[in-house]
């Protein structure tokens, strides 16, 4: 009854007038920015960052958890209304959801959308408190083979899952570590790829490297493939759904909570593979098989419910271990770290009080976007024909204040540019942003755990594999490397060359 109890707490932080309020502003402020063309979550709260920086911890992370559900229920719309998913895990709700739109069925959609992300992030984050409690109580007796071992895992897994290649996923990789490694070296004292540059010892703000990749990069990607051409964005009125719209949706709802938050509780899990998996299912369950491929509500019901447990899911590495399994979960890391506070198997007996109150926020803020947005939904749909070129001209502006709002430094203006450039480059040549920031965020931390794990065995490489523990992750790191060529190979033998990645981006997944 731990998480019960923690959870009871947390409401009655949560639900103070000012934290309330703060709750409420997140929503907004998330659904707004994220609605707009191809603005997912991470994007959103990456702008959104360097607002919170100057609140208190506590209010900050209550508003940074309504922009986190603000910016998934906007990739939503988006992903229905324009057809132009902002995250890769919205672009199987844009299979069946831009079809509906286009016959006509929008607001059913986008009322299935917001319905189905309400009760999967209500499921998805009790479940959290549940599960979180217990999960700590085995994590707080990892060591640091352990937490090495998971940092690895993490790595491995988050460069097979995404982009086209493990090539370009380890090569991202490479580049966020080399990132991490800026500043200097704790055991040494010695300074490390600062190149004499005063203002790059102390490492470079996580906040700079999150605005500069996904905004800038971003905003640079989609000025060099510019059109002038109006987007066409289809009418819908107020969300609403039909007695048989609900009665279609709500176990499709149902399944794709089941299915999203036990993939995005694994290190690494993401919401790719779930989503697909959600889609495959309800097109196999349907009683309607004829209408997929033309607009079939189970097809948006299931996915969408996927994507927001997948997302609560994702919470549980992030606050029991420190691990973000996602690019938003990395944002949010870096976050706790702005506040200098490390997200791990101690947090709940340090900061419970943080980690109850933003749990709780959750549920208000899920609860406030789904009483805001069923009746805003045409307000929403308006904000998608602002122009690009005022979008991302506006996007480079508020990226460039909030970025040197984060330590007041011209400096960091610089570091914006060569960041957001490079991150322009990495999308040119189909190189994940993900694991660059996952990357540039956990390098340090296991870098500290691999020289303890070696200081404690007098530099024997075998202190690393001294537990079960370590070892079972190994074992799966092995696992994750070679089942996926043998499952290709087989498939290809069958004469089916079917990958699951195909159905994502390659070089887009970094919202």
């Amino acid at each position: 009854m731990d998480g019960i109890n923690g959870l009871i707490e947390g409401f009655a932080t949560a639900l103070t007038p000012l934290n309330l309020l703060y709750a409420v502003v997140g929503v907004v402020l998330g659904t707004a920015i994220g609605v707009l063309p191809g603005i997912g979550p991470a994007m959103t709260i990456a702008l959104l960052l360097p607002l919170t920086t100057s609140l208190d911890v506590q209010q900050a992370l209550i508003m940074f958890a309504g922009i986190y559900y603000g910016g998934m229920y906007g990739g939503s719309t988006t992903s229905i209304l324009l057809n132009t998913p902002g995250e890769s895990a919205s672009v199987v709700t844009a299979i069946e959801g831009n079809l509906m739109a286009k016959a006509g069925r929008g607001a059913a959609a986008l009322a299935t959308a917001a319905v189905g992300s309400f009760v999967a992030g209500t499921i998805g984050t009790l479940l959290l408190a549940l599960v979180a409690p217990q999960i700590v109580k085995v994590a707080i007796g990892l060591g640091d083979p352990d937490l090495f071992a998971v940092m690895v895992l993490a790595f491995i897994a988050v460069t097979s899952v995404l982009g086209s290649s493990k090539v370009r996923g380890l090569a991202s990789l490479g580049i966020g570590l080399t990132i991490g490694l800026v500043g200097i070296d704790l055991t040494s004292g010695q300074q490390r790829l600062t190149f004499g540059i005063p203002q790059l010892a102390d490492g470079i703000d996580v906040v700079v490297v999150a605005v500069a990749m996904f905004a800038v990069g971003e905003a640079l990607w989609v000025a060099a493939h510019l059109r002038r051409s109006p987007v066409q964005v289809i009418k819908v009125k107020a969300a609403r759904m039909s007695r048989e719209d609900w009665r279609r949706s709500w176990p499709a709802w149902l399944r794709g909570t089941a299915i999203g938050f036990p993939f995005g509780a694994i290190p690494a899990g993401g919401a790719e593979i779930p989503t697909f998996l959600s889609y495959v299912t309800e097109k196999k369950l349907t009683k309607h098989p004829e209408e997929f491929g033309k607009g079939a509500i189970e097809g948006v019901a299931g996915p969408e419910a996927t994507n927001n447990a997948s997302a609560a899911g994702g919470l549980v590495p992030l606050l029991t271990l420190g691990i973000p399994t996602t690019a938003t979960a990395a944002i949010m890391l870096g976050a706790f770290q702005t506040y200098a506070i490390q997200p791990g198997p101690r947090l709940l007996q340090t900061h419970p009080e943080l980690v109850w109150g933003l749990i709780a926020s959750l549920f208000i803020g899920n609860t406030v976007l789904l009483l805001l947005n069923l009746p805003l939904a045409t307000v929403w749909a308006r904000l998608l024909h602002i122009p690009r070129h005022y979008l991302y001209a506006g996007i480079l502006f508020f990226a460039s204040i909030g970025a040197y709002a984060a330590n007041k430094q011209s400096f960091d203006l610089w570091l914006l540019l060569i960041i957001g450039a490079l991150g322009f480059f990495m999308r040119r040549y189909g190189l994940p942003i993900v694991p660059a920031i996952i990357a540039i965020i956990l390098g340090p931390a296991a870098e500290e755990s691999l020289r303890r794990a070696l200081q404690i065995a007098d530099g024997s490489v075998t202190g690393l594999v001294d537990t079960w523990f370590a070892r079972t992750v190994y074992l799966i790191v092995v696992l994750i490397l070679v089942v996926p060529p043998v499952v290709r190979r087989v498939r290809r033998g069958r004469g089916d060359d079917t990958d699951l990645r195909d159905t994502v981006p390659a070089n887009r997944e970094g919202q």
